[in-house]
C-alpha cells in the first residue's frame, strides 16, 4: 500500500507539472503576442510567479481535499485512475492546442474513478453543481465583462493622450498584469494537486488503518483542514518547473488565434482574469484559469469590435470546455478498470 501511495503522490505531481506546461499560456499568451516579452523571459517570469501564488494559500486545496466524496470511498486506486484520466485529457488537449481546463479534467476524472470504484451515490453531485457547474458559467462572464468594461474605460482615457504615451505606458502596465496573472494562476491550479495529494494521504491514515498515531500531521494529515507544508512545496515546485518548459502550441492558439491584440489590451484581459481567479481562490472555488482568460481575451476583443473575435476558435474552445468533465470521467473510469484488473 505504501508503494501504491507512492505512485499516487509521483502522478500528481506529474499531472502538476503537466498543468504548469498546459496552462503556461494562460499567464503569458497576451504578453508575447504583443511583443513585450520574449517567450522565454515570459515562461520564466511565470514560472516564479506561479510559485510565489502556489504558496499563498489552501483553500482550494481543502475543497478539493474533502468536498467532492468522503475520503473513505476514495482509495490510492481511485485517485491514481483519477490523476491517470486527468492527465491523459491534458496530454490530447495539448497535442491539438485546445486551451481547455486541467482543474475541470481532475475534477472529472475524480468524478469517474469514484463511481467506477463506489458507485453513482458516492461522487457529491451537489459540490460539483455549486463548486464547479455554477463558476463554469459565472467565472468566464465575470471575466468577459471586466475585460470589456475596463477596455472601454481605457479607450476612452487613451483618446485624451499620444498614441506614443499609450504604447509605452500600456507595454509597462501588461508587464504588471501578466504578474499578477501568473500568480493568480498558481494561486489556483497548483492547489488542485495539493488537493488530490492530501485526499490521498488522508485516505491512507485514516480508512486504511496503516499510519501508527505517532505519525505527526504535517506528514500525514488525518482531515482536509490542514495541507502538509511538505505537499504545498512540492506541489509549487512542480507547476513552476512545468511553466517553464513552455507551452508553445497553446500560446500560439490563446495569443494570436482568438484576436490580435494590443499591449493595452493584454493589460485589459489579464487584469479582468486575473481579479476573477484571485477572488475564486479566495473563496476556495477550483475555477478554470484557462476560462477566465480567454473569456477576457475575447472580452477585449468585442470591445473594439465584435468581428475582431475569431468566434470559429471561440466555438471549438467553448467545445471543449463542455467536453472536459465528462471526457475525463471517462478516461478516469477506463483507468480504474485497468488498474483494477492488473492491480
Amino acid at each position: 500500500m505504501v508503494s501504491l501511495l507512492v505512485a499516487v503522490v509521483v502522478m500528481a505531481l506529474v499531472f502538476d507539472y503537466i498543468n504548469g506546461f498546459h496552462d503556461a499560456a494562460n499567464a503569458v499568451a497576451t504578453v508575447v503576442s504583443t511583443g513585450v516579452l520574449p517567450i522565454r523571459t515570459a515562461v520564466l517570469l511565470a514560472a516564479a510567479l506561479n510559485f510565489a501564488g502556489a504558496v499563498a494559500g489552501t483553500a482550494v486545496a481543502r475543497t478539493i481535499a474533502s468536498g467532492f466524496a468522503d475520503p473513505a470511498d476514495v482509495p490510492q486506486l481511485v485517485v491514481l485512475a483519477t490523476l491517470m484520466g486527468a492527465c491523459a485529457w491534458n496530454l490530447i488537449t495539448w497535442w491539438y492546442g485546445i486551451p481547455s481546463s486541467s482543474s475541470h479534467a481532475l475534477i472529472g476524472g475524480l468524478a469517474g474513478g469514484v463511481v467506477a470504484h463506489a458507485g453513482l451515490g458516492a461522487f457529491r453531485w451537489g459540490a460539483l453543481g455549486q463548486k464547479v457547474i455554477v463558476p463554469l458559467v459565472v467565472s468566464p462572464t465575470v471575466g468577459f465583462g471586466a475585460a470589456f468594461a475596463l477596455m472601454i474605460g481605457l479607450m476612452w482615457i487613451a483618446r485624451l493622450l499620444r498614441p506614443s504615451t499609450v504604447q509605452r505606458g500600456s507595454r509597462r502596465l501588461q508587464l504588471v498584469s501578466a504578474s499578477l496573472m501568473a500568480f493568480s494562476h498558481g494561486s489556483n491550479d497548483a492547489q488542485k494537486s495539493m488537493g488530490i495529494i492530501t485526499l490521498a494521504l488522508i485516505s491512507f491514515a485514516t480508512a486504511d488503518h496503516h499510519v501508527p498515531d505517532w505519525v505527526p500531521g504535517w506528514v500525514m494529515p488525518r482531515h482536509a483542514s490542514h495541507v502538509p507544508y511538505w505537499v504545498i512545496l512540492a506541489c509549487a515546485v512542480a507547476i513552476a518547473l512545468g511553466t517553464a518548459a513552455g507551452g508553445v502550441r497553446i500560446i500560439k492558439t490563446m495569443g494570436t488565434k482568438i484576436i490580435r491584440i494590443t499591449p493595452l489590451q493584454g493589460f485589459a484581459a489579464e487584469t479582468a482574469g486575473a481579479a476573477t481567479i484571485l477572488t475564486a481562490s479566495h473563496f476556495g472555488l477550483p475555477v478554470s484559469t484557462t476560462h477566465c482568460i480567454n473569456a477576457s481575451i475575447m472580452g477585449v476583443g468585442a470591445s473594439k469590435l465584435v468581428s475582431a473575435v475569431r468566434w470559429g476558435v471561440a466555438t471549438n474552445i467553448v467545445i471543449a470546455w463542455v467536453l472536459t468533465l465528462p471526457a475525463a470521467a471517462v478516461l478516469s473510469w477506463i483507468s480504474y478498470e485497468v488498474l483494477r484488473l492488473f492491480g
